[in-house]
């Protein structure tokens, strides 16, 4: 009779035992998927906009107000690639060494698909997607989508990259 019941509550407990692994297994996935995550846009430190004064300038028939023409061209500055210039539109830019990237990479320290860039009215934001290598910005490394400012070299494995006008 005892060993009936020990051998119940053995199998109960394995039950139990294996449940356990399947659900922090999938806890594991869903993080490193980052399903249920938000992204919250900053700027970069260093980059500050100026405050706008109170008083709006006003225009007349003849003068339109421009908006800030938006970076155009995407330039490896260093690393494998160097000197590649690709010319983006209106659509994201996928960066990492899957072929279906728009700016395939062969870089060793890259992830298949690294990072993103993608328009936001006037201004390109860079986001990791979870790579291992991760992206540096000013040798901070990026732990969210951040504001890319013509100018501002960043890091994708060993490929340094610049927006340019």
């Amino acid at each position: 009779m005892a060993s009936e019941l020990t051998v119940t509550l053995l199998r109960f407990g394995f039950l139990a035992l294996l449940w356990v692994f399947i659900f922090v297994i999938l806890a594991g996935q869903r993080r490193d998927l980052g399903i249920g995550q938000t992204l919250r846009f900053t700027s970069l430190p260093g980059r500050r906009r100026k405050k706008s004064s109170s008083k709006a300038p006003t225009t007349t028939g003849s003068q339109k107000q421009q908006a800030p023409k938006r970076p155009s061209r995407l330039t490896i500055v260093q690393g494998p690639g160097s000197g590649t210039i690709l010319d983006m539109g209106e659509s994201p830019v996928m960066l990492g060494r899957a072929q279906d990237c728009t700016l395939p990479l062969d870089d060793d320290y890259c992830s298949g698909h690294h990072a993103r860039l993608f328009p936001q009215g006037s201004r390109w934001f860079l986001e990791d997607l979870g790579s291992t290598n991760g992206i540096f910005v000013n040798g901070q490394r990026l732990t969210r989508a951040s504001l890319i400012e013509p100018g501002v070299q960043f890091t994708v494995g060993r490929t340094v990259f610049e927006l340019r006008p």
